[in-house]
């Protein structure tokens, strides 16, 4: 048997998250939160501030929060990665996380850092695995109802987490799904 790189943009926003934390728990303690993290408010005149807006999903707090993440995206990327080709999930993290961190920076004071905008593309667009001819299958519509439902009961706790990212991420995926039906 050998051994293959299956979903290459998924495999590597993986490594190269984990290779962020690595850095940032033995080297440079605050390398996530000043690279990769967007601040509550953004200086449009700094060029940082705009790689910030994207790179933001690759940068967590801590352990549990990047393998509570990545443990989705490797289970639900490679899958999406194979149906939907590399190049078109690399365009949807992309503009997953610019508008994740757009939103944050126009809604929220507080920064923003982690995957979890994309986790939640990735679960909306994985229900849509199985749409044919125009129908909503109802695994799309349970997973808008708990996941989604979730996080807008969510959405007033006080709790370091953006349930707002969460819903845009799904919105996202959402979207993506309903996009690439109508191309087939």
């Amino acid at each position: 048997m050998k051994i293959k790189f299956n979903a290459p943009v998924i495999l590597s926003f993986s490594i190269l998250a984990v290779v962020v934390q690595v850095i940032s728990y033995l080297l440079y303690d605050n390398f996530s939160r000043h690279f990769f993290s967007v601040p509550g408010s953004i200086n449009w005149l700094n060029p940082l501030d705009y790689f910030r807006l994207i790179s933001h999903v690759i940068g967590h707090s801590n352990w549990q929060h990047l393998f509570g993440n990545i443990t989705y995206i490797l289970l639900l990327g490679p899958i999406l990665e194979e149906k939907y080709k590399s190049k078109n999930i690399l365009a949807m993290l992309v503009i997953t996380a610019l508008i994740t961190g757009l939103l944050n920076v126009l809604v929220s004071s507080s920064p923003l850092l982690g995957a979890s905008g994309i986790v939640f593309m990735l679960i909306t667009l994985v229900s849509f695995s199985d749409i044919k001819n125009g129908e909503i299958p109802v695994s799309f519509i349970l997973v808008a109802a708990i996941f989604i439902g979730s996080e807008v009961i969510s959405i007033f706790k006080n709790d370091n987490v953006s349930q707002l990212t969460h819903i845009a991420g799904a919105g996202c995926g959402a979207f993506f799904g309903f996009i690439g039906e109508r191309r087939k």
